[in-house]
């Protein structure tokens, strides 16, 4: 709603305060209310005198009276029909505000004076009655040209009338007295602001307050528009980019079911320039770009334009010169020398005849159609003006009343055509002459000839007759029509001295007749009159005669001058480029190709490759000074400011630009072009001139594109120098200026044709820049289009989307462009997009044309290029040059086999052009079979070039249906140009491939969603990069697809760890369970130790099959998730279903392993219990019947008294006799070396007969006594590999150390277990050692092999032979059992003395069973804590990935700068690593209470557990007694803890314990144990709890990060690819020579490293100082970092 002005708001106010202060005196009187009898009675007390109503509200009253003497308190009291007496009181006051009245109510008030005593006067009476409440909701309704609709809310008010009054600049003219709630004014001007005012009015004459509210009639044009629903576009206008952003109208078929479909179904079609366009009814109002585009279009289709538009509501008109100037024509003249020459010509600067056509008054005659019927020839009609006969033609004008449209006619040299020898423009003013004067003025002088048409000239024959033109005039009457008056015609040719030629007049011939005389006379004048015009010329009479231009605003004019001022220096092209735009020039390209040849090292020769890269380096810095001593062109500069400027300036200075230097360049470059065609049809005999055209074609070029690529190499030579120039910081602001044109709809020029090369600094910074504009709406898809030169590729996507993309015949677009066009809000979701990128390619070649200017590998660079960065890809096929289509679909098959291998899925979509057959789609399915068999056979040749031999068929390596793939479209024109309109059909089979493209584009966002402007970034750096390998599937690398991979196996490692973590506290329960058997065992259970065995495989297997299930779901749904570029890793998917089903095997082997050996060594511990047990149950009885004696004795004697002295002495008696009766045979001593050997044997024996013969003079005793060395004999056997592989025996001698290493940290592990030796602990040896060597198969022999087992078995043999006798020495059953002596007295002497041994009890249960088993449960459970705890918070980055992992250690030792460290990490790695590992978890854990937290928290849980053993072992009824009570504790925490046996025997024994007292001793005693056991363990530091630890966290992150302990064979960098089932390894930072083997790939790092310490690495190595490269020396500790940090996609 429209704001009042200051006079409106003024008299409201005005009005308002008279309102306020009225006082409303008219219905308020004085009475006197009391009998006689009161008066005198009250008459002592003085009444209020002159009481009077001041002010009223809706809700209050205002009273005021006089005060009495001596009276300074009153009592008032006010009531109404509806209320009931309200009385207050009021003190030292004569005014009295009354609130919370009810609106629009009468009130009567009545005032006493009250005396000091109380005693009250006379009262004193008034009545007022409070205003109602104004009109809620008092708005306008509607809004119309002369009319204003108002309404309000008057509920509850259907007794009162209301007043409504209509002003203006406070001037009342219009009023309504009414009951509703509505009121409409009429009769209003258009386009005045109007103040409406209402009060509602009571029936007593009381009115309210006045509500105000406030409306602006619309003028006509603004109610047309909202008719059209096109209100929000004026006066802001239609822009271009409104109507070319992909919305849903615009992809939809719906007919139109309003008005306000209208205009956009107008744009929609004529965007896509079809011919049907104007059966819609109407357009709109636009801006200046949007109507130079509709021109453009509308002319295309051979619509008349508009010259002169009116305004219907001013009548002034405008002169569209600005709109008309885009306008290109091409024709053949007959009056020219060259029957093939051709005139091409920007149309506002053709000089043409004008003729126009009048009317004047009403004529019966079709204008209009009969003009459509003299520009067509009989093959070939066409309606260019719209005429009333015609599709939509009878629609009622509503603004169109006045426009002077226009149209040409352009010979195209053929005479049986052509209508006319020579162009000639045609002008047609609607509407009669005598109405729009203006107009026919504008006519006159602009014209040759003037045609009026007319029925009968009385009334205006002075308007012809006055005109001074000097254009001839040529009359056109209807001789049959009634109104005709041929006297009156005669005098007014006399008056205009016309001659009989000059009057044409229709009888009673037909059109056709009546025609040929119009067509004669216009031909006369095209080819008698010399008085020709240019439409650039006529804005000078436009202004003489008022008419508005549309070129006059300030910033069309400003951009025009600039524009004038920056080309009026080009003289001479190629001349101009050199001096004003240098740098694209010969540095540039020569940047180009040095940046080629650094990757692929074609010319190095015998060179040293590293000497050879660092050359090129610095000749490309060299190269890169070079420009940098190029101070910014006087042209550059100013472009560069034009630039800068508003954004309305900009567009049209870019606009102005490209006009002027399409002029400059279409003399030369049309005729250039048009002889490259012809040659080309004739290759073999025109090879020379065909490359020699090429290269002026490209030398005459002169474009925008330029400019903005020149502003490129500025800013890329500016951002080389260093940051502190001024040159650096004058340059950074263009990359912004150029994502500014981006957004308003200006391509971006993303590889520069003519260097074959992208500006890879400026493209990121545009497009970093680009992508902050538009945050965070940065989603895209990507459209490309891919085809053989000259087939209509930039004018598909023009008509397609209404890009701005070069059209012309030729060559035109050099390279690839790409542009922006926004997604509407209605369709992102159908999209999954907010913008839609456009790529537009240079034509691909034959080639035969190829090989004339090696543009071969450029071809395929390109194609590579854009498919690669393309969600659907257009491949464009013309049928005339179907000959060729098989080469270039080589091209796109080469690069559609590369994006499948980098994960990257583009759609595919096959267009034929220029298909005459309407049913071509029908009938070309023999076609469609044929094209399929070719792409198929060159999909195998592709496949076998790009080593893919998997690649059988196209399907293989794309989705490709030959129905929904291929799209036919008939050829452009209808008819022979340049009078043919754009075939309808052409628009209607682009406009279907359009939606269906929308469609594709959907189907992709659920596979593949739209990548950000910053992945597209990525894409591209990493696409160009591997362009620029010869091998592009070796070479790509991608940060997206790195970072999708790392993101992969992180969350892999997460579900491995779950994994193994799950296993390891099942295995931790099930050993617990094996050595508990005889413990958890009840009396009835009959089972052994085998059918536990079973039994625990059994629920292994089930555990085993539910985490690998789990694990496949989590893999899976990663899969199906849209975020995170899940689908450039897709291919990765079966490695990782390996991975997982390998996890699961070498768990579940492992496992089982530990399982038998488990029970293995339980077996063989329960022959030692057994007779363990029987010693103690012996020892028991003996004990016993002592007792019991010596009781007798006691009993006997009363008066003897045993001592302790005594007590002792018999008990060494009977424990000396029991000793001797006892047999300690105890377990069997086994020979380990036989054992090992025997497992090396087995081992060996797939080896051959040599090593068996070998083995049999073998004494493993001999064996792994001395450091393992690599013999002369085992190295010369190697000789041949070592000079073919560059290996030595510095190899071996170091693979064998790391192998000894780990094999004897695996038996150090072993023996700290004090358990019994397996042969499995063997058996795993082996198989570490042969896991090493098939590793490093290509290293070592079987005498390698043979001499390193030995060494191995004979040194763990040892070590497991000791382990052996000390597991003996510990289970011996005398040993056992003299350790509990003291134990057994004590026992002995308490029961003896009949001692309560509750609490000693409780206490020995606690310190000797359970003590022991809860430290054991706790550093059980402590290792996988403890990797948790490492794989979060500060640890989580550098072990979630086992490159992340690299990356660390790299950056660390780059931090740390000393050589030793580098020297250990390259030496030995391994070793390294788990050194690396272990000193992060000490450092973790050292400061602070991390693991006592830990500790403490299992310490707890168990504890817990204890104590609910005990209180439910009280709830059972044990026969056993104590005993019983005690065994049922044990198995209730049988699953958790391993109670010691022989400490349980010993416990259980001699023990005549209550179990109630017991179990609260036993309470008491755990408690205890639970602050002692914390005490103690923080005693230990963080070195001895690993120590203890049954998982080792140091191990489990090893081979977390380790992962498959390949290396590279060029340069032994580790293998960092996720998952143990991968089949091929990579690394992100290589070395180089000189820390192993050459490549090519050396990184940054190593050579900032190798430079750095080179020396050193000479001394380390006995080797002379490496020959480093210049540019290595100058490789800064940062510039290694960013390697580093470039190498592994770190952000």
């Amino acid at each position: 709603m429209d704001c009042p002005s200051e006079e409106e708001e003024f008299a409201d106010a005005i009005e308002y305060l008279e309102d306020e202060q009225q006082t409303f005196t008219s219905g308020a009187h004085a009475v006197e209310a009391d009998q006689k009898e009161d008066v005198s009675k009250l008459q002592d007390i003085p009444a209020p005198n002159k009481i009077s109503v001041h002010l009223i509200g809706t809700s209050s009253v205002t009273l005021a009276w006089d005060s009495p003497d001596n009276i300074s308190t009153f009592e008032l009291t006010h009531y109404s029909l509806t209320s009931t007496n309200q009385t207050s009181t009021i003190t030292n006051a004569s005014t009295i505000e009354v609130q919370d009245l009810c609106p629009g109510t009468e009130y009567t008030f009545n005032l006493v004076s009250v005396s000091d005593n109380g005693e009250r006067s006379v009262g004193v009476k008034v009545t007022a009655c409070t205003r109602p409440v104004p009109p809620e909701n008092f708005k306008v309704e509607s809004v119309g040209t002369t009319s204003v609709s108002l309404i309000w809310d008057a509920s509850g008010c259907e007794e009162n009338t209301f007043h409504v009054a209509c002003s203006q600049n406070g001037k009342r003219f219009q009023e309504e007295i009414t009951n509703s709630r509505t009121v409409a004014f009429s009769d209003l001007s258009p386009g005045k602001k109007y103040s409406f005012h209402i009060t509602k009015v009571l029936s007593n004459g009381n009115r309210s307050k006045e509500a105000v509210t406030y409306a602006q009639t619309k003028t006509n044009i603004q109610n047309l528009l909202q008719d059209l629903g096109l209100e929000q576009y004026y006066p802001n206008k239609l822009s271009l980019s409104d109507v070319l952003q992909i919305e849903k109208r615009s992809v939809t078929d719906e007919p139109a079911q309003s008005l306000s479909s209208l205009p956009w179904l107008f744009l929609k079609k004529l965007m896509m320039v079809n011919v049907t366009a104007r059966s819609v009814k109407y357009s709109s109002d636009e801006n200046g770009f949007l109507q130079q585009e509709m021109a453009s279009k509308m002319s295309m289709c051979q619509f008349s334009v508009p010259l002169l538009l009116p305004n219907c509501d001013s009548h002034h008109c405008m002169f569209m010169l600005w709109a008309l100037r885009d306008i290109v024509k091409k024709c053949r003249p007959h009056s020219l020398s060259d029957p093939r020459g051709f005139v091409e010509e920007r149309i506002v600067h053709s000089e043409l005849p004008l003729v126009s056509f009048v009317r004047l008054g009403d004529c019966s005659i079709s204008k209009s159609q009969i003009l459509n019927k003299l520009l067509s020839n009989p093959q070939q009609y066409h309606d260019t003006f719209v005429h009333g006969d015609m599709d939509c033609g009878d629609i009622p004008r509503k603004i169109s009343n006045g426009l002077v449209e226009m149209s040409w006619y352009l010979p195209c040299g053929n005479k049986n055509i052509d209508v006319f020898p020579e162009p000639v423009a045609v002008a047609n003013l609607r509407g009669d002459i005598s109405t729009f004067e203006t107009q026919y003025s504008f006519l006159c002088q602009t014209s040759t000839a003037v045609f009026v048409f007319f029925d009968n000239i009385d009334r205006n024959c002075k308007l012809l007759t006055n005109q001074h033109a000097k254009a001839q005039f040529f009359l056109v009457g209807n001789v049959q029509n009634k109104a005709f008056d041929l006297e009156q015609l005669k005098r007014t040719a006399s008056e205009m001295s016309l001659k009989k030629n000059n009057i044409i007049l229709k009888t009673n011939q037909n059109d056709a007749n009546f025609v040929k005389n119009l067509h004669s006379s216009v031909n006369h004048i095209i080819n008698n009159h010399t008085n020709k015009a240019r439409l650039e010329g006529m804005d000078t009479i436009a202004h003489e005669l008022g008419i508005l231009v549309d070129e006059d605003i300030q910033e069309c004019q400003k951009a025009k001058h600039n524009a004038h001022v920056l080309m009026e220096n080009i003289q001479d092209t190629l001349q101009f480029k050199e001096t004003q735009l240098p740098l694209q020039g010969k540095i540039w390209k020569d940047l180009a190709k040095l940046e080629k040849e650094e990757c692929r090292l074609r010319k190095a020769g015998d060179q040293n490759i590293e000497t050879y890269k660092s050359d090129l380096q610095i000749k490309k810095t060299e190269l890169r000074k070079q420009q940098s001593k190029y101070d910014i062109s006087e042209a550059m500069s100013c472009f560069v400011s034009a630039l800068s400027s508003s954004n309305k300036e900009r567009s049209y200075f870019l606009k102005w630009m490209r006009m002027n230097l399409d002029n400059l360049s279409r003399t030369s470059l049309s005729s250039l072009r048009e002889q490259y065609k012809e040659k080309c049809q004739q290759l073999l005999e025109n090879k020379e001139e065909i490359a020699q055209l090429d290269q002026q074609i490209s030398n005459s070029s002169l474009g925008i594109e330029h400019f903005l690529r020149e502003m490129g190499q500025l800013y890329e030579a500016a951002v080389s120098l260093p940051e502190n120039l001024e040159s650096h910081q004058q340059m950074l602001h263009l990359p912004r200026l150029c994502a500014e044109l981006m957004l308003d709809g200006f391509p971006l020029e993303l590889v520069d044709g003519d260097a074959s090369n992208i500006p890879l600094r400026w493209v990121s910074d545009v497009l970093q820049y680009l992508s902050s504009l538009v945050q965070p709406n940065n989603k895209i898809m990507v459209i490309t289009v891919l085809g053989v030169q000259s087939t209509g590729k930039s004018t598909l996507l023009n008509t397609m989307f209404g890009v701005q993309f070069a059209v012309s015949s030729g060559r035109c677009t050099r390279g690839a462009f790409m542009q922006l066009i926004k997604v509407k809000d209605d369709i992102k979701q159908k999209l999954g997009c907010d913008y839609l990128v456009i790529i537009d390619t240079e034509g691909l070649k034959s080639p035969e044309l190829a090989k004339l200017d090696d543009s071969h590998e450029h071809d395929n660079e390109l194609a590579t290029l854009v498919v690669g960065l393309s969600d659907i890809t257009i491949i464009n096929i013309a049928m005339e040059n179907s000959t060729e289509m098989k080469d270039i679909l080589q091209i796109v098959v080469h690069a559609f086999i590369r994006m499948k291998e980098i994960g990257k899925k583009p759609k595919c979509q096959f267009v034929h052009q220029n298909v005459a057959d309407v049913s071509a789609h029908d009938k070309n399915m023999r076609d469609r079979k044929l094209l399929l068999e070719q792409l198929n056979e060159m999909t195998e040749a592709a496949a076998k070039m790009e080593n893919k031999d998997e690649y059988k068929k196209f399907t293989d390596v794309i989705e490709y249906d030959p129905e929904t793939c291929n799209w036919y479209i008939p050829g452009l024109w209808h008819g022979n140009p340049p009078m043919a309109p754009v075939n309808a059909g052409y628009s209607e089979a682009v406009y279907d491939l359009k939606k269906n493209m929308t469609d594709v584009i959907g189907k992709c966002k659920l596979k593949t969603p739209a990548n950000n402007i910053v992945d597209f970034l990525e894409w591209t750096k990493s696409l160009w990069n591997a362009v620029k390998f010869e091998n592009f599937i070796f070479s790509f690398r991608n940060s997206l697809v790195a970072d999708a991979y790392m993101r992969l196996c992180a969350e892999f490692h997460k579900w491995e760890w779950s994994f193994k973590k799950d296993m390891h506290s099942w295995l931790t329960e099930a050993v617990t369970r094996v050595s508990n058997f005889e413990i958890l065992k009840l009396k009835t259970d009959k089972s052994d130790l085998q059918d536990l065995l079973c039994r625990l495989k059994q629920e292994a297997d089930t555990k085993l099959d539910s985490l690998e299930k789990t694990t496949m779901e989590n893999l899976s749904k990663y899969f199906e998730q849209t975020e995170g570029h899940v689908y450039l890793v897709e291919k990765y998917k079966e490695e990782f279903v390996s991975s997982v089903k390998s996890l699961r095997r070498e768990t579940e082997s492992s496992l089982l392993t530990q399982l038998e050996a488990a029970v293995e060594i339980r077996r063989a511990m329960n022959n030692v219990d057994n007779i363990k047990k029987t010693f103690t149950d012996t020892m028991e009885k003996k004990v016993l019947g002592l007792l019991e004696n010596l009781r007798k004795n006691n009993s006997s004697n009363c008066d003897a008294h045993m001592t302790d002295m005594q007590l002792d002495g018999f008990f060494e008696q009977i424990w000396q006799e029991t000793i001797n009766e006892l047999s300690f045979t105890g377990l069997k001593r086994k020979n380990i070396f036989d054992s090992v050997f025997r497992q090396l044997r087995e081992n060996m024996k797939q080896k051959g007969s040599s090593v068996a013969e070998q083995l049999m003079t073998v004494k493993l005793k001999d064996y792994g006594r001395v450091a393992f060395k690599v013999t002369k004999e085992v190295f010369y056997k190697r000789w041949y590999k070592r000079m073919t592989n560059n290996n030595s025996a510095v190899d071996l001698q170091n693979l064998a150390d790391n192998i000894i290493r780990t094999c004897s940290q695996f038996v150090l592990d072993k023996t700290t277990r004090h358990s019994d030796y397996h042969d499995t602990y063997i058996q795993e040896i082996l198989h570490i050692i042969d896991d090493r060597l098939m590793s490093n198969k290509n290293i070592g022999s079987d005498e390698f092999e043979l001499s390193l087992k030995l060494h191995i078995c004979g040194s763990s043999a040892k070590a497991f032979q000791d382990m052996h006798e000390c597991f003996i020495k510990d289970n011996d059953p005398h040993r056992c059992l003299d350790q509990y002596k003291d134990k057994y007295r004590n026992d002995f002497k308490d029961l003896f003395h009949d001692r309560d041994q509750c609490q000693r009890k409780a206490e020995e249960f606690t310190k000797l069973c359970l003590m022991p088993a809860v430290e054991t449960f706790i550093y059980s459970s402590l290792g996988p804590d403890i990797v948790d705890k490492m794989l979060q918070g500060k640890n989580a980055f550098q072990f979630s990935t086992r490159a992340f992992f690299q990356y660390t250690l790299l950056k660390q030792l780059l931090n740390e700068d000393k050589f030793e460290q580098y020297v250990k990490y390259i030496s030995t790695y391994e070793w390294f690593v788990k050194g690396w590992i272990l000193d992060q978890i000490t450092e973790q854990f050292s400061n602070g209470h991390e693991v006592s937290d830990l500790e403490e928290c299992h310490l707890r849980i168990i504890t817990k557990e204890i104590v609910g053993a005990v209180k439910m072992a009280q709830n059972e009824t044990n026969e056993d007694g104590i005993k019983g009570f005690i065994q049922c504790i044990c198995r209730r925490l049988g699953q958790k803890l391993i109670i010691p046996k022989d400490a349980l025997e010993t416990v259980m024994i001699l023990n005549n314990a209550s179990q109630e007292p017991f179990a609260l001793w036993l309470i008491q005693s755990v408690e205890e144990m639970e602050q002692t056991l914390k005490e103690e363990l923080k005693k230990i530091n963080i070195q001895g709890k690993l120590s203890k630890l049954k998982m080792n966290p140091q191990d489990e992150l090893f081979k977390r990060v380790f992962g498959c302990g390949k290396q590279c064979p060029f340069c032994s960098a580790p293998c960092e690819a996720g998952g143990d089932a991968h089949t091929d390894h990579c690394a992100s930072v290589h070395r180089p020579q000189g820390l192993a083997d050459a490549s090519i790939q050396a990184s940054d790092y190593w050579k900032y490293v190798m430079a750095r310490f080179n020396t050193k690495f000479a001394e380390e190595y006995s080797a002379r100082p490496a020959d480093i490269p210049l540019t290595w020396k100058s490789i800064s500790k940062q510039q290694a970092e960013k390697s580093l940090k470039e190498s592994f996609s770190i952000k």
